[in-house]
C-alpha cells in the first residue's frame, strides 16, 4: 500500500463518524483545495443569483417602481 492509499483510508475511516452537518462543511473545504475548483460553475452563480433575488425581493421590487 502505498502512503496516499494509506491516508485516504484513513481519512475515510474517521469520516464514517461525522455527522451529515460536518460532512458537508469538510466537502466545501476540500473542493476549496482543489485549484481548478475555484471557478465556479453556471449553475453555482444562477443558484446564487436566485437565492439574492428571493432575499432581497422588496428591495428589487421597490427599485422597479421607482
Amino acid at each position: 500500500m502505498t502512503t496516499t492509499t494509506i491516508l485516504k483510508a484513513q481519512i475515510l475511516e474517521a469520516l464514517d463518524h461525522l455527522p451529515a452537518e460536518t460532512l458537508a462543511e469538510i466537502l466545501t473545504y476540500v473542493q476549496a483545495l482543489n485549484p481548478d475548483s475555484n471557478i465556479a460553475s453556471q449553475d453555482e452563480v444562477w443558484r446564487a443569483y436566485l437565492q439574492s433575488e428571493q432575499e432581497r425581493e422588496e428591495v428589487y421590487r421597490r427599485l422597479a417602481d421607482s
